[in-house]
């Protein structure tokens, strides 16, 4: 593995920001470091860069335990979430800052520029100063300006968050075929659950200063370890209930929250009557004609309190009977009639057992 984060906790004072953190990252990885603000992502993502040091535990990358490596002797290179280019200087100036300082000959610093600024499509651009450039062609300069010195490990800190929507996505796209062409492993920072899982081939979802799943972002969304990132990934119903096996050895769930019970194909298997919570994504919840005969599971009628058209989904709130909210997206491939998603129609709803998670914790 490239990087090896061994145990790391970091205090400041008696606040623990990071706690016990380990993990790897392989080499030409894109990993996320995802989670609310406050959760440590950051200050992680500084230990890495040697902007702040372990209170306890060992980082390692290539094998090389950074205690005591200055932030510019390690093999690392940071793009900051407010790219920090210099104001004074053209573009192609600010990308060969870093060359400067370490007294690349000018031949190979001007080749090493040209080729960093033709990778970020700014070749064009050189000679401009930042204040004749957009949001998006800033960061790219930051981008460039990492790049061109070639580090073995590129730490970006929120680095989409300060463009609008529209420009955010496509630099998504642009951010993911630079680093597949350059091959250099980025390590990202993000609030931003559409952006990590956009972007990354795997993630780790961080909370109050602890590493709560690692995985990829299909296995995060489709398998959550938890209520927390079950929630936190996406939207997600969540039944509490009692687990139980029935005499036709199905597992299923009962919940207060459904007079029917709710039942599932996952893998879980805690004693019987222990508390346990199902989950259902919005998307796998359908609407069945309101007169169809009730299921003897995964089924709730219910009327529509709630509609919002967003072009590809219109999503709905259902209240059941039992004052139970289900949340459903409903894609608007084949449009319904604006009536069957009007407020206060009844409906019924039903989804299959293999879209329920089971969550124990």
């Amino acid at each position: 593995m490239l990087i090896r984060i061994e145990n790391v906790t970091k205090r400041f004072g008696s606040f623990v920001a990071v706690d016990n953190a380990s993990l790897e990252i392989a080499e030409g990885e894109f990993f996320a470091l995802l989670g609310p603000s406050g959760c440590g992502k950051t200050t992680l993502l500084r230990m890495l860069a040697g902007l702040e040091v372990p209170s306890e535990g060992r980082i390692l990358i290539d094998g090389v335990d950074m205690a005591g490596t200055p932030p510019n002797r390690r093999p690392v290179n940071m793009v900051f979430q407010s790219y920090a280019v210099f104001p004074h200087l053209s573009v192609a100036d600010n990308v060969a800052y870093g060359l400067v300082i370490d007294k690349v000959p000018r031949a190979e610093r001007d080749a090493r520029v040209a080729e960093a600024l033709a990778l970020v499509k700014l070749g064009s651009f050189a000679q401009r100063r930042p204040d004749q450039l957009s949001g998006g062609q800033r960061q790219r300069v930051a981008l460039a300006r990492a790049l061109v010195k070639r580090p073995r490990v590129l730490l970006l800190d929120e680095p989409l968050s300060a463009l609008d929507a529209k420009l955010r996505d496509a630099m998504r796209s642009e951010l993911a075929a630079i680093q597949r062409e350059v091959g250099v492993t980025f390590v990202m920072v993000t609030h931003d659950q559409d952006e990590a899982l956009a972007l990354a081939s795997r993630c780790a979802l961080m909370n109050s200063g602890r590493l709560v799943q690692i995985a990829s972002p299909g296995e995060l969304y489709e398998s959550p370890a938890s209520r927390f990132v079950a929630d936190f990934i996406g939207s997600i119903n969540l039944f509490a209930g009692s687990w139980q096996i029935d005499a036709s050895d199905r597992r299923r769930i009962i919940s207060p929250a459904l007079p029917i019970p709710i039942a599932t194909e996952a893998g879980a298997n805690p004693p019987s009557g222990t508390t346990i919570w199902a989950g259902v994504r919005p998307e796998k919840i359908r609407i069945v004609p309101a007169d169809a005969p009730p299921a003897d599971s995964n089924s709730a009628a219910g009327t529509i309190v709630g509609s919002a058209y967003l072009g590809a989904v219109t999503l709905c709130d259902v209240r059941t009977a039992e004052g139970t909210m289900i949340k459903l997206s409903v894609p608007n491939t084949t449009p319904l009639a604006a009536k069957e998603l009007a407020i206060g129609r009844p409906v019924r709803l039903a989804w299959d057992a293999a879209a329920v998670v089971v969550l124990t914790e």
